[in-house]
């Protein structure tokens, strides 16, 4: 398996010696004019039979995707394609040197958001001793599969984590396979990779649907939160997609991260025991580290799902913009301060509070926000963001039109935390060359008008991020929309996107129009009132939450 991922990838480098985008599927790759004008089309035929054809021997995908047992494999294939990849590199140094073509080798991915995937505590040598004695008795692992799960474990143990994770996650799909199979009473889906039929991967394993239009039952069998884990490790786009990078030879080995064996090797261990008679289990259990490990799956949540990363921008951001009033800031006469707030700025406070006393209606109880205009701002806004960011939202199959309004939900607070770290740094620019009378008169005025603008735009974002996170806790009554309805709510959403890019732009250290940022905020919450009294928002279709608020 590691012979094929590291041939796909060096293959990969060669093609782009003379192409310009490598294919992302190996057979493609092999199939390609460039590759048989570098080695030969006799050469790319024999690869083809090995590796790149169903109607072959097929060695790549019929052992990534855990249809092979060990017996199955005889060794002379293995030393065949160790013979053809040194005859390769023999042809590929000959084709340089001809074309006086250098070989470059493309960087290494680099897992995203492992950091966050990371739930389990390190498995200890008593944690795999029990993993050594259930998988001998769990139903999940079948006998011939054995040798695969104890070089996994030895590999592990020998701190090559790489071997470790590859062998997991064969076993576990083909484990899981069989358990998709049983639930979905489809025992031909059992078959091994043939020319024709269609492979059960994977991808089949953990859709929503089968491929007859029928609900997959496997994700009702196991629960959302191992599916969830299992999204998070393989399939979701800002997710380390493990097997992916691992198969396609993108990942380098040698520094491939302990902590993503050590994730995998305790799900297996959860996922083992649930299928292991009630007489191991209760003697299993009896170990604490075994039960924290059970109850750890058990509350499992995606942390790679777009609703997991919008919470954690709207918490990020709402960090941001509290430390604003911490930032230094030259004393000023009450009377100049007073100047620069006209009747426009007046009029934006006005809508902020009519806004804010309509969101509070929908608020979870026992929350209640005092003020958006108190500086320091009120500890009530990171508690009462902290709890609409812990409301459970279902993440598992998440229609199209919610992941459309998840976007631009996400651009929106991407923008808030970009403007409020462009505040930061020009407060800090502006107030050393004010303490070094650096600023010349016109740059003290558009300083002072800087400072009138931030006090606008804080309680500006922080409302921004309430009406963020309370559409996010009723997101999926966005069904409950008609086409009209949901064009003109995510028309609505975009609107707000466009005032937040403005913003940015307005807000950069090299353009300083702040003035400008309060006829613009005013136009913007002039259309989320106008909105709100329409009452089109997902929180006006939900009656979870209906305490009052005191404001």
């Amino acid at each position: 398996m590691k012979l094929t991922s590291c041939l796909e990838r060096a293959l990969g480098d060669a093609f782009l010696l003379i192409g310009k985008e490598c294919p992302f599927l190996l057979r493609d790759l092999l199939a390609s004019e460039e590759l048989a004008h570098i080695f030969g089309q006799p050469v790319m035929d024999v690869l083809k039979v090995f590796i790149g054809s169903p109607h072959g021997l097929n060695l790549r995908n019929i052992l990534w995707h855990g249809f092979a047992s060990p017996q199955e494999i005889p060794p002379k294939y293995c030393s065949m394609m160790l013979l053809l990849t040194a005859g390769l590199g023999q042809l590929l140094e000959s084709y340089c040197q001809q074309t006086k073509l250098t070989l470059a080798h493309r960087p290494f991915v680099t897992l995203t958001n492992l950091e966050d995937l990371i739930v389990f505590p390190d498995v200890t040598y008593k944690i795999l001793s029990v993993l050594e004695e259930v998988m001998m008795k769990s139903t999940f692992i079948l006998k011939i599969m054995l040798p695969y799960w104890e070089i996994a474990l030895m590999k592990f143990k020998a701190h090559r984590f790489a071997d470790c994770t590859i062998l997991l996650l064969t076993q576990l799909e083909a484990g899981l396979r069989r358990v998709f199979a049983a639930v979905n009473k489809c025992p031909n889906r059992l078959l091994t990779a043939e020319s024709t039929t269609l492979y059960t991967t994977f991808d089949e394993i953990l859709a929503k649907h089968l491929t007859d239009g029928k609900i997959n039952q496997l994700p009702l069998f196991l629960g959302e939160p191992a599916m969830e884990f299992l999204w998070d490790f393989l399939n979701h786009q800002e997710g380390p997609r493990i097997r992916d990078h691992l198969s396609h030879g993108e990942i380098n080995l040698r520094e491939f991260p302990k902590e993503a064996a050590n994730q995998l090797l305790a799900f297996s261990v959860v996922l083992s025991l649930r299928f292991s008679d009630a007489a191991v289990l209760s003697t299993v259990k009896e170990d604490a580290a075994v039960r924290l490990l059970m109850s750890i799956a058990e509350d499992y949540h995606s942390r790679c799902h777009p609703v997991f990363q919008l919470k954690k921008q709207v918490l990020n951001c709402e960090e941001s913009i509290r430390m604003w009033p911490l930032l230094p800031l030259p004393e000023e006469p009450c009377q100049d301060a007073a100047r620069l707030e006209d009747t426009e700025t007046n009029a934006c406070y006005s809508l902020i509070t009519k806004v804010l006393h309509e969101f509070c209606h929908h608020v979870p109880e026992n929350h209640r926000v005092l003020s958006v205009f108190d500086d320091p701002p009120t500890e009530e806004w990171p508690l009462l963001l902290g709890a609409l960011c812990n409301v459970h939202v279902s993440m598992l199959f998440c229609p199209k039109v919610v992941l459309e309004v998840l976007v631009v939900l996400r651009s929106i607070t991407s923008h808030c935390q970009r403007i409020s770290s462009q505040v930061v740094t020009s407060l800090q620019l502006r107030h050393q060359q004010w303490e070094e009378r650096r600023l010349r008169s016109r740059q003290r005025r558009n300083y002072l008008s800087m400072r009138a603008s931030i006090r606008l735009l804080s309680p500006v974002l922080y409302l921004i991020l309430l009406l963020i996170a309370l559409e996010l806790v009723n997101i999926h009554f966005v069904h409950g929309k008609n086409t009209y309805e949901y064009q003109q709510y995510l028309k609505f959403f975009k609107s707000v996107l466009q005032y937040s890019e403005n913003l940015v732009a307005y807000t950069r250290p090299e353009k300083n129009k702040w003035r400008e940022t309060i006829s613009l905020t005013h136009a913007a919450l002039m259309k989320i009132w106008t909105f709100t009294e329409k009452k089109q928002m997902l929180i006006h279709l939900s009656k979870k939450f209906t305490s009052k608020v005191i404001l």
